[in-house]
């Protein structure tokens, strides 16, 4: 049995950091695994070297690999060889290997040392597991290179310059050293045992020893590197129907998309036919076939027909009449070359009666009623009828692929606000021992359930009269069929409790309030019921009197929240009287999609994907038709939208239908995801059409990988400018959110019953739109926590103090005055502001309005997209992404939850280092006139009072300008320890050494 042994091919590097001192690097590749050190030849001066050398290790127990992992740096060689700069590192978890035969080239960003290390750039390795014998492998192809090793040698010694003379010797010097060691590996049997912190000699195959001039890298490498090009957006050109320049947007309804032209055939019905009730009618052109529904003794069908003009391979198309089998009682057919053409808005062509022929085709005694004619998508019957490309569909699989526009249900905010209740009866369940009632509210609307905390025990207020004033929020959606049960209980034990009594309101009679006035609150009798356990219910003893205080309403006033707020894409209130008139209109073209990557296996083929778009904004959701077994699919539809509010998110998705054939195997449940694209309305300027082809980016637990290319054509258009600059100055949200705000846990609970409220509508539609694709087009698990998030937020907000940082590292060098022309004119311009302050704010804004306008002619031409750096995307590693993964609550094993919950207490113990620090800070500002260091507390008063003699005395320009010169004063007159302030504040108490 032969061992397993992990190969790590080392392909090439991109965009590395320049280390030498002269704009380059000397890199070179180390691998650690398993105390085995492997490294490959050095580049000199690549800093996009291309080794293509694999370097295998032994594993000593293959069941432990993946808890294993593998460190990969790279490092730049100095000239004189004992030295090196480290030029990144990557790390890569044994759970992530494949076999051989399954491997493939990924991409990793290199990661760095510690927080103040200068990386940057990508490696490209490929990883996987083996049981061949890669050394006895590369045997011959070393014999064969030791071959031409000398005159390949002399080649590249006749191209280098004689400036590099020295450095190529050197190079020669180690690949003779390298295959040394190779050939010493190959005698002793091509078995090397490793000690512990022993440096193996690396092992490459002959036929890709890299010579001193490297390689031209090759296509599928330029696609590899370029993954920031890949994974970006691309500008394109497509023909559109109504022209990129036409400015009568009315002239055409689908001037955003490209024109496809369908053969239409509408059979509506036939007379005298002298068949049974069971006919259908047949339309065959060429290979394509679409057979209608069984029809009564009526026959009438009323269906119509499209097939794509780019499969039509006929010039004739037939319509047969069937009884059963393949026999047929009489057929019809036209001349393609004579069907005529149809135009919206030209009004449908009318049907008209043709006699059919019998099978020796005379004209038999039935008559069909037929259209026959060419159009667009744009025809009226192109989203109803049936598709030439879906001839495999049947039955309730085609329902699930036309196109369709929901509308999200009118979803309202139901306050239940629990006052207070009188004259309770608490139940004797709780047996002989006394205790007092733990009596608390439980509010039920549909599926959600809300619970108030128990009463406290009062001195002025008797244990029958409990209040709680508290409020609960449930989300209802119009049409109002639910009710509302506001049940009082009695919490006798641990999951045991007795209900008190209960009121029963109708949502359709609650009232509506649109601002911030309090309705009416309402007294409400109690009515008792004791409950069974198969939910059954029998009257009790019946409680007179018992009744408790409640204010009710629909909140009209407030938007519910459905989306995140940073992308959401609609701000209007319920209410629709407090609506405002819309301030443009969106129109997008969904033209289709490239490159899409196969989703599931069906009857030979490889691969295949049943793609469908989903739009979302506002309340509309539009869907479009599913386009069968196309890793290319073609859409060209196109929608419009009225937009309230530019600073919005329009979010478009695209799934793979697995509700076609509910009959096969294959057939699942769930749609799955392919991509999402989000595009805000604020970036797009106005009646400008963009044309782009957008990534379709997807987290796996692999890492992202691109699933395709989304092209969209779309136009924010805008009939008054004014009125559009104006609500830039308005508030975001509705009014109810400032003056009687939602609490943040509340707002997540309700986005949570929003989203649930939403899905479980649209699911019910014709064709349904699946839960999972509301909860991937909502984000709803956006608020969860993870790593990858985490990271990436963090490295955002350095980003944002980055400015910061660069401007104090800016004035540090003119107090260092390195450049001493720069500090003189600085200190010049601060005595300038200190004499004349008038100038100080004009000078400010005007800088701000100049920056602005030449940063114009640089301004985005582009919409933004997913960004897979900002987004951490890229360098992630495994565990993070299966944490991401995870379920909540976790089903993995307890070892790897232990792993992650140490790992989580690290990063939180840094995060509670950085809130001390900031509390110590916080806490010597209070000590400096809390009298805790009675010394340093007088100190700092007696300065005070000084400092107000000398500053009512001296002219405050003269103490500003005489403070900037001390600031600014060369280094020769500056000493290096601590300022005596910065020395007095850091000597202050904290509460630090009162912690436990």
């Amino acid at each position: 049995m032969r061992r397993e042994k992990l190969v790590i091919e080392v392909v090439a590097a991109h965009n590395l950091m320049p280390k030498d001192g002269q704009g380059s690097s000397s890199p070179f590749v180390e691998v650690d695994f398993e105390n085995q050190r492997l490294r490959t030849l050095s580049k000199y001066k690549d800093l996009n070297p291309v080794w293509n050398e694999k370097l295998v290790f032994d594993i000593s127990n293959p069941a432990d690999l993946p808890y294993r992992t593998i460190e990969v740096n790279i490092y730049n060689e100095k000239k004189s060889g004992n030295s090196r700069n480290f030029l990144g590192k990557v790390r890569i978890y044994g759970s992530s290997i494949a076999r051989q035969g399954e491997e493939m080239v990924q991409l990793f960003t290199l990661d760095k040392r510690s927080l103040f290390s200068h990386i940057r750039g990508e490696i490209s390795l490929k990883v996987y597991i083996t049981t061949q014998d890669e050394h006895s492998s590369q045997s011959n192809a070393v014999q064969k290179s030791a071959e031409n090793e000398k005159d390949r040698n002399n080649t590249h010694v006749q191209k280098q310059k004689i400036t590099q003379a020295s450095s190529s010797q050197s190079v020669q010097l180690r690949q003779q050293q390298n295959q040394q060691l190779i050939q010493q590996q190959q005698k002793q049997g091509n078995s090397v045992e490793t000690r512990p912190n022993e440096i193996k000699p690396v092992v490459i195959a002959a036929a890709k020893l890299v010579p001193l001039l490297p390689d031209p890298v090759g296509p599928s490498f330029h696609h590899l590197v370029g993954s920031g090009g890949e994974f970006q957006l691309k500008e394109t050109s497509p023909s559109l129907g109504g022209g990129m320049t036409s400015k009568d947007k009315t002239s055409s309804t689908y001037d955003l998309v490209e024109q496809m032209q369908y053969l239409y055939v509408r059979v509506v019905k036939a007379r005298d036919l002298a068949i049974g009730g069971d006919a259908h009618a047949e339309v065959k052109l060429g290979n394509y076939k679409g057979v209608t529904k069984p029809a009564s003794e009526k026959r009438d069908w009323d269906q119509t027909f499209a097939f794509s003009k780019d499969c039509v391979q006929s010039s004739m198309v037939e319509i047969f009449i069937k009884e059963r089998g393949d026999d047929y009682v009489g057929r019809i057919a036209f001349d393609l070359s004579e069907v005529p053409r149809r135009v919206p808005p030209d009004s449908p062509l009318a049907p008209q009666w043709y006699r059919i022929e019998d099978r020796k085709g005379d004209k038999g005694k039935g008559e069909i009623m037929v259209s026959v004619w060419y159009g667009t998508q744009a025809d009226e019957a192109f989203s109803e009828g049936w598709h030439s490309k879906a001839e495999n569909v049947h039955g309730d699989g085609l329902g699930s692929i036309k196109s369709k526009v929901y509308l999200s249900p009118k979803l309202w905010y139901l306050r239940v606000s629990v006052i207070e209740a009188q004259d309770l009866v608490p139940g004797d369940k709780g047996g002989t021992i006394m205790r007092y009632p733990e009596l608390y509210v439980k509010a039920q609307v549909a599926n959600q359930v809300l619970r108030t905390r128990s009463a406290v025990p009062s001195a002025n207020r008797s244990i029958s009269n409990p209040i709680w004033n508290e409020d609960l929020m449930f989300v209802v959606a119009e049409p109002f069929e639910d009710y509302v049960m506001v049940s009082v209980e009695d919490r006798i034990g641990p999951g045991r409790d007795e209900l008190v009594g209960r009121v029963i309101i109708p949502v359709n009679s609650i009232e509506r309030r649109l601002d911030d006035k309090m309705v009416v609150s309402r007294w409400l009798g109690l009515d008792y019921k004791n409950y069974n356990g198969f939910g059954d219910s029998k009257m009790g003893s019946s409680r007179v009197g018992s009744r408790i205080h409640l204010r009710i309403c629909l909140d009209g006033g407030y938007h519910v929240l459905d989306e995140s707020t940073m992308y959401s894409s609609d701000m209007r209130p319920t209410a629709k009287q407090l609506w405002k008139p819309n301030v443009g209109v969106l129109e997008m073209g969904i033209l289709g999609a490239t490159g899409l990557l196969p989703m599931k296996i069906k009857e030979g083929k490889i691969g295949s994907v049943d793609a469908y778009c989903v739009a979302k904004y506002g309340q509309k959701w539009v869907r479009s038709r599913t386009v069968i077994d196309n890793l290319a699919p073609k859409w060209n539809e196109q929608y419009t939208w009225e937009v309230f509010d530019p600073c919005t998110v329009i979010t478009i998705g695209v799934f793979d239908n697995s509700h076609l054939d509910k009959s096969s195997g294959l057939y699942n449940i769930l749609d799955s995801r392919i991509g999402k694209v989000r595009i805000r309305l604020s970036t797009l300027e106005s009646d400008r059409v963009y044309t782009h082809a957008y990534p379709l980016l997807m987290l796996h637990t692999s890492g992202v990988k691109k699933m395709g290319e989304l092209h969209l054509a779309i136009r924010f258009s805008s009939a008054n400018m004014a009125n559009l600059l104006h609500l830039y100055t308005q508030a975001l949200l509705p009014k109810m959110h400032y003056i009687s705000p939602l609490t943040v846990n509340q707002l997540e609970m309700l986005r949570s019953q929003t989203m649930n409220v939403v899905s479980a509508r649209l699911s019910r539609a014709e064709p349904p739109l699946g839960r999972e694709v509301v909860e991937y087009m909502l984000d709803h698990d956006s608020h969860l926590w993870c790593m990858r998030r985490s990271k990436a937020n963090f490295f955002r907000l350095v980003s944002v103090l980055s400015g910061l940082i660069a401007a104090g590292r800016w004035l540090e060098t003119l107090r260092s005055w390195n450049r001493p022309l720069h500090s003189v004119l600085f200190l010049l311009i601060f005595l300038v502001f200190v004499v004349i302050p008038e100038l100080i704010l004009p000078t400010v804004l005007l800088s701000i309005s100049f920056t602005g306008l030449w940063r114009y002619r640089a301004r985005p031409r582009h919409p933004p997209h997913m960004d897979t750096r900002l987004s951490y995307a890229e360098s992630v590693y495994p565990d993070e992404l299966d944490e991401e993964f995870d379920t909540f609550p976790t089903t993995r094993s307890a070892d790897i939850v232990r792993m992650r919950y140490d790992r989580l207490r690290s990063v939180a113990g840094r995060i509670q280092t950085v809130v001390g620090d900031l509390a110590t800070q916080g806490e010597r500002l209070q000590a400096l006139l809390s009298w805790r260091d009675p010394r340093a507390t007088f100190l700092f008063v007696m300065v005070c009072l000084i400092a107000a003699v000398a500053f009512y005395t001296v002219p405050l320009r003269l103490v500003v300008a005489l403070w900037g010169v001390y600031a600014l004063r060369p280094p020769r007159f500056r000493n290096r320890l601590p300022s005596p302030a910065l020395s007095f504040f850091r000597r202050l108490p904290t509460r630090t050494d009162t912690l436990l």
